[in-house]
């Protein structure tokens, strides 16, 4: 009866992304079908890229401490402390963290093979909106 894994989210290594932390679990502990990530992210910051959705897969952000404002088309969210918002496949959304404290929360996504994301942002230089996978 193998395949058991435990880590200590402290010896995950940090992945670059626009957050001050951000921990691949679901790799670390060889997940094959859902992703989970843990973030730190201090105020103003990005969960994890800006505006995107996921053609093909859902996502649900878990707040432990801090909080998450979540914009989506129809409606701005803020999340709390032991709260879950959830966000269909194929639903834009943009996180940040917000107020005076950093955010820590998971990222669970399903099913991790549809991870791709298209991504919506504002060019720099001419402030069109351009688009990234």
């Amino acid at each position: 009866m193998g395949g058991y894994r435990k880590v200590a989210v402290s010896e995950v290594a940090n992945t670059p992304n626009p957050t001050r932390v951000k921990r691949e679990l679901d790799e670390a502990v060889g997940s094959s079908t859902f992703g989970l990530n843990y973030f730190v992210a201090d105020p103003g910051e990005q969960i994890p890229w800006g505006r995107h959705r996921h053609p093909d897969h859902e996502e649900a952000f878990y707040v432990l401490e801090g909080r998450l404002r979540v914009e989506t088309p129809e409606e701005e969210f803020s999340v709390g402390p032991d709260e879950v918002f959830f966000v269909p496949a194929d639903h834009w959304n943009r996180a940040v963290a917000a107020g005076e404290e950093p955010c820590r929360l998971l990222a669970v996504g399903a099913p991790k093979e549809s991870d791709e994301a298209i991504v919506e942002e504002p060019c720099p230089a001419c402030g069109e909106t351009t688009g990234r996978e």
